[in-house]
Formats: C-alpha cells, structure tokens, sequence
C-alpha cells in the first residue's frame, strides 16, 4: 500500500503541491483541503506530465487545525504539507505535531519570520543579515514623524499577514503618510496593520530565492523570477503574481555563494540559536543594490507562482526530499534538477487585484488535452452544479516545460488561447525580458515601456511643424515657418547636467533633473540671442527603469512647453559595462534661431558697460562634485534653520531657465552688449568668455546675496574663494552687459530682483573680484 498524503490550502501552490506528491511512486493517494475545481481526478499512468496517484478535495477550511488533525488521524495520513502562511502562523505545525502526525512546515515561532515584519527585522539585526534601514511602529503620529524627517522614498509594510497586499511602495513624504493613514486607520489591511515597518526604498534588481530546509541544511532551488505588476511592462498595482519562469540566470556563482553563506544559513543558525529550528520552505525576496545584496522579505512557505514553476524541474521523488527536510537528512540528499525552462502565465478575474467577480463560467477547448508539456494549475476555481467557475482574483496558472524561456513561452501562451472565461486578464509578456540581450545585461523592452510611459509628456510638446511622432529614428521639424524672417541662423548647443543624477539617484529624486537639462540648453543658446525651436534628450544608464526615465523626460517636456519649445527626439540606452550601477547620464541638444543682426556675440560691449545679475536658485548643474565631497558628512536630510530646507532640497533646486527675462529686457528696447550664463568655472571663467580682447571685468563682492549653501560647501569644504568662484555660480545665474544709463529701465523691465555687481573696464581679458 502506498501513502495517503494531505495538502492544506486552496491556491495554485496547492494544486502544484498536490500534482508534485501525486507523481511520487511511493503515494497512493492526495487529499487537498479544501482544495478548488481542478484538484480533484483519478489515479493515471503518470505518463508525461499526467499525475499518477488519485486525488480528492476535503471540505475542511486551511484554518480548521483540529478538524484537520481528526481527518489525517482517520484516513492514515502519512504526510501533510502546508500551503498557505496563515495555518503556518497560526501554529498548524506544533498542533499536528502534538498530535503525533508528520508534518512539513515551520512552527509558529518560526513562522513569525513571515508572520510579523518586525519580528524578521529584528533578527536579522540581530543575526547580521543584510536588509533596509528601517524603523518600527504601533503610533501613527510617531510613524508620520519619522516618514517626515527622512523626507526619501520609503515602503510602508503591514507587519502582520496580509495575503501578500501589505506593502506600499512611497515616493514622497505625502505618499508615506496617505499609506500610514490607510494601514493604521483605515485598517485596510486589518489587523496586520496595527505595528507597521517603514523601510528605506531599495533600489536595485529584484530575485526570489527558495530552499528546503530542514533546520541545520539546506539546498536551494533554481531561481524564479516572477512577475508582481497586473499590466504588461510592469506597470499597475502589486499582485500576489502574474507570471514567472524559471531558472534564471539573474545571480552569479558568487552573488549566489554570498546568499548562501549569509541569508539562508544565518537563518538556520539564527533560528538554531534561538530553540526554535527552521524546517520547511525558506523563501527570501532579495534586491540586488548598488550597496549589495539586501533582504526585502522572508516568506515561511512555497511562493505562488513560484511553486508552479519550480516543481515540475524537479527530477527527483518530491515525497522523499520533504521526509528528508523532516528528519534532519537534507544533507545526505542530492536534488537534481530538470534542465529545462518551466514558465507560468497567470489568467486573472477582471478587477484584479481589486474587487472582481466570481462565479463566471469557464470554457477549455478539449484541445488542450493534447497538449503533453502543458499543465493547468487552478487556483480561484470550484465546480458549481457541474459546471467550473471562477471563485477568486487569480483563477488559473498556466504552465508549460520546454528547453528554453522563448519556447516556454509560445507554449503557455497558445495554451491560454484555450481557456476563456469573461472578463479574463493576463499579462501578455512573461518571461519576454529573458532573451539573450536580457541576459547579458541589456533589457529592450525596458526601453519600450519607458517609451510608451512617457509619450503622452512629449506629444503636449508638439506644434504644428513637428511631423515626426515619439519611437522615430529622427525628430522632423518644418522650418518653413522661418521664411518671414530676414536672415535666420539657427544656433545649437549640447550639453548635460553632470553629478546632480548622482544626487538625483541616491534619494529617488527624479522629477527636477529633466527641466535642469532643458534650461541649462536654453541658456546656452539665449546668450546669443537665440529662441529655442526644439529639443532632443539623452538618457542611459547601466539599467533603464521605465519609470525613472518617464519622470526625467516628462519633466523635460515641461519645461519645453514653458519655453514654446518642441520635445521631438531622444535616445535612451541601457549600457552595463559603460555606467556604473545605478548610475544615470542625463544630456541633451537644442536648437534655436535668431536674425542674424539681432546676434549677441559681446561685440558690442564697451568700457564701463554695467555687469547687470539675474539670480540662480542654487547650484544649477555644476558644481556637485565639489558639494558631494564638502557636505559628505551631514544629515542631508535634516531641515536646517540657515537654509530654510534641507541640504538636498537646496542641491536639487531646478536650474533656472532666463528667457523670460532676457526676452522681457528685448521687448523693453534694453541695448544688451552681452549675455554670460555662468555654469561650470563660475563668474571668472564663464564672463572673459563673451568679452572683446583688451577688456576685463571689475566685479564687487556683498552687491548680490550669496544663498546659504554656497556659504556652507565653502565653509564645509575649507574652499578659497578664489577656487569657489570658478567652480559655483555664488547665486549669480545670468549676467547681462549693458549701457550704464539703461540699467534702470532694465530693472524696471525685469521686474524681478537683479544686482548691479560691476562693470567692464580697460584691461586684459579676465575678471576681478574686489571686496
């Protein structure tokens, strides 16, 4: 006689579970509590990936533990195998236990490294397990004054059970808060939100590792990847999963052989130490950052779909590794693995993962039989007089095994064209970014969605001469337009806003950078007397994130549309052997027109010429190396009293775009002899640049206000003043060099605050600070 095997739950998992068991030699027959619509069928040859022992549902909750004791008591059960979290911490395992059952799964105490964030946080404090800075709380006003005086993104966590939902991801301090008041006040997530973690936002790639433990040993699995966002490109809301494929190749042998040593056997030793050895499934949520390998999360069970992906590249006798986790002998068992690709699509209810339906008819084509490589795991599914419906979010995992991901794929899929059901949703690009170019680093249809993410920013800038459309080789723009001007020279400029994306980068600051780069080229091409006309971007990095290249560009296209200015081109490009990790490059080229007599080239400036300032907002886009390096030590985000803000809300301030002014002062009738945009060499290399040879520039210290982060990298970085004012612009952003006698109307003109800071004199080219 074989053994009589129970599984608890009612997902894809426990069906996977139930398949996986059925297909042991040693099993007679599979029980699954309760089960769903497609967890019950007779005993088959196993031929393929047919199961071999019969299987029956059990009308009996996952939560119900003494009726569930009483039933494996009653029918012989020789193993039981636990599916979801809540049994599990809950204490299903001490109680089958106690009663002298066989049981695969954690105890309680153990469990609560699922069960309770704060417990997980806590040890790997203690045990030195590399996770997010965090901060733990049960008072919702201590919590809102924490996520305000960090002032960063951050992920606010039910720290209870929450069926996977309890986690929001925030980029703002408003965000934080809204999740705060959802959680702790609303309670949206129950009591699993009653003690919240707030965590520091990682950044960085995303990997799901499980092993099979068996308290001292453990043995890892192939690495799944799976697929969170409802919408295609990762976009949407959070789920419990669309999709995965396995294995991956997202680890190297020493990323792997680091997760080994110091994740999963801290844990057993951690949990070892603390009376209360770990046996089960061990699941980490890990991030790969620029400051290492970091623990998003630890889950006490197999994940969902993660378990439809890996079981079936099982080669060996699952029954028998799971005794083997049981009594301790993991180390005397070698697994083996399929060498195949196993991938899963999920079919989701309509609404998913927000209130749906239930109860819709399910159709399956008969062809679908034949399909040998093939197997439906059902999950939100029960029979209803005969007849199978949907019963929850996440209705059917369709998986297929074949030797590579492409081929996994086209199988899976032409498998789901089988199965309808209305309103029926799923992702239509799992396992798409596991090409060869994926794999070596580069993910194009990151590139693709990033695209698609920020195509509507870039069509708010179009005029009526811009023919191309967003994704074309090249940017198209109608210059006929220009044939009323008497002699139009079109003049460009290129350039980048260098360092600030490293600050931009390290605190998710995003949304400033695009108008830097925009302004800055205006700028440059205003000092000539130049209008813009349009604009092309440069983005690239070692790993494009759609999302953080929409927000760059969209707030390019802002400032274009500010300045009657049409975004019509860009490239962005994925390098990881050029850029460092994390790293962005920002950089762009516009191109504006002017008439050729109206060309400011300083030609005109003459001896005494005032030197008239228009005011930066900060550092603009240089200088940040030197105030990396000055303030390296601080709280950057602390409110400080003498800046009026934080030291990072000061170093992000946008770069100032000047042609409002500048055209003001022209529409006034203001005689401009010269304009200097001071960017990177500050006020003494930038102004020499637009004078004629034989004329220098006096300039006079305490005329304009120097703002208070100047004052603090020069005194942070012991900076001479000399070496500052090459480097910084001192809050000067725009010097315009005009007749003495019309600096009165001009400051009329501006309406704005501008200093007069000096004035040209006699001498050789450069510039002298006096004061």
């Amino acid at each position: 006689m074989g053994h009589h095997v129970l599984v608890v739950g009612s997902g894809g998992r426990e069906h996977a579970l139930a398949w996986t068991l059925s297909r042991s030699p040693q099993v007679e027959q599979v029980y699954v509590a309760p089960g769903n619509g497609g967890t019950t069928w007779d005993a088959n040859s196993g031929a393929g990936l047919l199961p071999r022992a019969a299987c029956k549902n059990i009308p009996i909750a996952a939560h119900a533990t003494e009726k569930l004791i009483e039933f494996a008591k009653s029918n012989g059960i020789t193993l039981t195998v636990i599916g979801p979290e809540e049994p599990l911490a809950n204490g299903i395992v001490d109680a089958f236990q106690a009663a002298g059952l066989i049981v695969f799964g954690p105890s309680r105490a153990a469990a609560q490294l699922e069960a309770s964030k704060a417990f997980a946080k806590a040890f790997m404090d203690t045990h030195n397990i590399p996770t997010a800075e965090y901060a733990t709380f049960t008072n919702i006003d201590a919590a809102r004054s924490y996520v305000r005086n960090i002032g960063r993104p951050v992920v606010v966590k039910a720290s209870g059970l929450a069926a996977g939902k309890g986690v929001l991801i925030c980029d703002t301090v408003q965000e934080a808060e809204q999740a705060l008041n959802q959680v702790m006040l609303d309670q949206v997530f129950g009591a699993a939100g009653q003690q919240v973690v707030i965590e520091e936002r990682l950044r960085g790639r995303e990997v799901s590792v499980l092993a099979f433990c068996d308290g001292k040993n453990f043995a890892i699995m192939p690495i799944a990847r799976d697929h969170k966002r409802v919408l295609d490109g990762d976009r949407g809301l959070n789920t419990g999963g669309m999709g995965a494929f396995a294995p991956t190749n997202d680890l190297s042998a020493k990323e792997l052989a680091f997760i080994k040593e110091n994740i999963f056997q801290a844990v057993l030793d951690g949990m070892n130490a603390q009376g209360t050895p770990y046996v089960g499934v061990l699941y980490a949520g890990l991030m790969l950052t620029p400051d290492g390998i970091k623990v998003l999360e630890f889950n006490c069970r197999f994940g969902d779909p993660e378990t439809q992906v890996i079981l079936p590249l099982l080669k060996d006798d699952f029954y028998d590794v799971v005794v083997a986790c049981i009594r301790g002998q993991l180390d005397t068992y070698s697994l083996t693995w399929r060498k195949k690709t196993c991938l899963t699509v999920v079919l989701a209810s309509h609404g998913y993962p927000q209130s749906y339906p239930e109860g819709l008819p399910i159709a399956i084509h008969p062809k679908l039989d034949t399909f040998s490589d093939v197997i439906v795991f059902h999950a939100g599914t029960k029979i209803l007089h005969e007849q199978l419906v949907t019963s929850g979010g996440r209705v059917m995992s369709v998986t297929a095994l074949a030797h590579d991901v492409s081929e996994a794929r086209k199988k899976a899929y032409a498998a789901v064209e089988l199965i309808r059901f209305d309103g029926m949703h799923f992702r239509r690009d799992i396992g798409q970014t596991a090409n060869r170019y994926a794999q070596s680093g580069v993910d194009i249809d990151a590139g693709q969605h990033a695209i698609e993410l920020m195509q509507n920013a870039i069509k708010a800038t179009y005029n009526d001469r811009v023919l191309s459309k967003v994704g074309n080789f090249g940017g198209l723009f109608d210059v006929s337009e220009l044939k009323h001007m008497r002699h139009p020279v079109l003049v460009s400029s290129t350039d980048g806003v260098g360092t600030k994306t490293v600050v931009a980068s390290a605190f998710g600051r995003w949304d400033g950078i695009g108008r830097d780069l925009v302004n800055h080229c205006i700028n440059d091409i205003l000092v000539q007397g130049a209008l813009p006309l349009f604009f092309l971007d440069y983005v690239a990095s070692d790993r494009l994130e759609p999302e953080i290249v929409a927000r760059i560009v969209s707030s390019m296209a802002s400032a274009c549309i500010e300045a009657n200015c049409a975004l019509i081109g860009g490239e962005t490009a994925e390098m990881p052997d050029v850029y460092a990790q994390n790293a962005v490059d920002v950089a762009g080229t516009i191109v504006g027109v002017v008439e050729r007599e109206a060309i400011i080239d300083g030609s005109k400036i003459r001896p005494n010429d005032s030197l008239l300032a228009l005011p930066s907002t900060g550092l603009h886009t240089n200088g940040f190396s030197l105030a990396r390096h000055a303030l390296a030590d601080l709280d950057w985000l602390a409110y400080r009293e003498g800046l009026g803000m934080s030291i990072v809300d000061a170093l992000l301030m946008p770069h100032r775009s000047y042609l409002t002014p500048i055209q003001n002062l022209l529409s006034a009738g203001i005689e401009i002899h010269g304009l200097a945009h001071i960017t990177g060499g500050g006020i003494i290399d930038n102004l020499p640049r637009i004078l004629p040879d034989g004329l220098g520039a006096l300039v006079q210290m305490d005329t304009w206000p120097v703002l208070p982060i100047f004052k603090m990298i020069q005194a942070y970085g012991s900076v001479e003043r000399d070496e500052i004012f090459r480097v910084l612009n001192m809050g000067i952003g725009m010097i315009v060099v005009l007749p003495p006698e019309q600096v009165k109307d001009a400051q009329q003109a501006l309406g704005e605050a501008s200093y007069v800071i000096g004035n040209v004199i006699d001498s050789r080219r450069g510039v002298w600070i006096e004061g």
